[in-house]
């Protein structure tokens, strides 16, 4: 088989790779020269463990190809994936004018049959729209092709698209043929050898289910956190609370840990076009709503809970922050929590130093020199007031707490992922502060 995959972020690269992974020819298209030149030579534009070396490698055999030219890549394909993105606009909407753009421009190009494939996350109807804009540079050329539309939502979690793109849960393709299907078919035929369930619905039905997996995440993660702020409040500790409910199998363990609220790419921006998604048809989503405001609240749970320490007016200090980007293993800072504490701790009149294993140029990207980078943990809490636990990566969980305690000018912690025992570290001798206990 032969596929075009339109698009080279997150979404994209990761899919085109691992297809390629598995035998099959791929050609990854993209408008940025420089972002394809780069990763000719193997540089990655995102981060993402196990990419890097998979890319490298399926190139250099010639299974995994990238090119600027849409018209080169769309040639003789047997499927088109477009998968580039769909930011929200101002009224919460899903901006599909690149989906849209691309799929003018496979009308243009394409010379004989294949599937057209909304790989990026687009609301309900979106794929009869991409239909009607193929169609109408076919019939402008006034070329009498066929071909068919279908929707394969993406379901890979950032930090490890690999694995859940080579083992996943379950692959969801939305079609409207029985050609369609069988191609579909064939090209997860790898997967389903393996034992991998693809699921095969109707077009919308697959379009709405990535926005309900998002949906139902978003809202078991802002219900903990609201739990967590009564645990707080009546003295109760969310983690035993978590453990005692999670023991459930009606409810499960995953995705109930309190924090300081969800970031990134996919939950904010399909929970805001769900909701506008609703509106628009007349109907409110009164669940996601308080979802989406719990989640924008629980942001500054961490600074309150600082200044409720150290008082309103932090100048003259400075807080060692560890973990910078929304979650472990990414660089992707988009509505990362870290940002919003940033932002307060700045106006307050304190200063940050702040340490991330991958993210410190992303940030300094969007924050330019308004915090300072180091490399290293130690470094970022040398005479520090306090230590800032922000993104739960996995070299910030057995520290060594005595180094802490000399570098800092105080024993104060203020833990955003609860990734520390309250009694251990009393017990040590720390003011610690977490999330959801008191």
């Amino acid at each position: 088989m032969k596929i075009a995959v339109v698009g080279t972020g997150y979404v994209g690269l990761v899919t085109g790779t691992c297809l390629a992974e598995v035998g099959i020819d791929v050609t990854c298209i993209d408008i940025d020269s420089n972002k394809i030149e780069g990763l000719k030579q193997g540089v990655m534009p995102i981060y993402e463990p196990g990419l890097e070396a998979m890319v490298v490698k399926n190139h250099s055999k010639g299974k995994l190809n990238f090119s600027t030219s849409l018209e080169e890549g769309i040639k003789d394909a047997d499927v088109a994936f477009i998968a580039v993105g769909t930011p929200p606009d101002e009224d919460g909407s899903a901006d599909l004018k690149y989906v849209l753009a691309v799929a003018r421009e496979i009308g243009r190009h394409m010379n004989s049959y294949g599937v057209v494939v909304t790989k990026s996350t687009v609301p309900v109807g979106t794929a009869e729209k991409v239909r009607a804009a193929v169609q109408d540079e076919l019939d402008q050329r006034g070329a009498s092709i066929h071909f068919d539309i279908a929707s394969n939502p993406e379901f890979l979690k950032e930090g490890a698209a690999i694995d859940d793109f080579m083992k996943p849960d379950r692959i969801v393709v939305g079609v409207d043929s029985e050609k369609a299907q069988a191609i579909m078919t064939k090209l997860y035929k790898p997967f389903i050898v393996n034992g991998h369930p693809l699921v095969f619905m109707d077009i919308p039905s697959a379009e709405m289910t990535k926005y309900a997996a998002n949906a139902m995440l978003a809202t078991r993660i802002s219900f903990m956190n609201d739990i967590a702020n009564l645990c707080e409040i009546m003295g109760a500790d969310v983690n035993a609370v978590r453990k005692g409910i999670g023991s459930d199998p009606r409810i499960g363990s995953r995705f109930l840990y309190a924090g300081i609220g969800y970031g990134g790419s996919c939950f904010p921006k399909d929970v805001k076009a769900l909701i506008k998604t609703a509106r628009e048809n007349d109907y409110q989503m009164r669940i996601l709503e308080s979802v989406e405001d719990v989640n924008d609240d629980q942001k500054s749970v961490l600074y309150n809970k600082l200044t409720q320490s150290l008082g309103q007016d932090l100048s003259g200090k400075t807080f060692g922050m560890w973990g910078l980007s929304f979650k472990p293993n990414t660089d992707d800072m988009r509505e990362a929590p870290s940002l919003v504490l940033i932002d307060k701790i700045l106006n307050a009149g304190g200063k940050i130093v702040a340490y991330d294993p991958v993210a410190s140029h992303e940030t300094q990207r969007i924050l330019g020199d308004k915090i300072t980078y180091v490399d290293g943990p130690y470094k970022a809490i040398d005479q520090s007031d306090a230590l800032l636990i922000v993104t739960e990566w996995a070299e910030f969980r057995v520290p060594d707490f005595n180094r802490i305690s000399n570098l800092l000018k105080r024993k104060l912690i203020f833990d955003g992922r609860n990734i520390y025992d309250k009694k251990e570290m009393r017990d040590l001798g720390y003011e610690y502060h977490c999330i959801g206990s008191v």
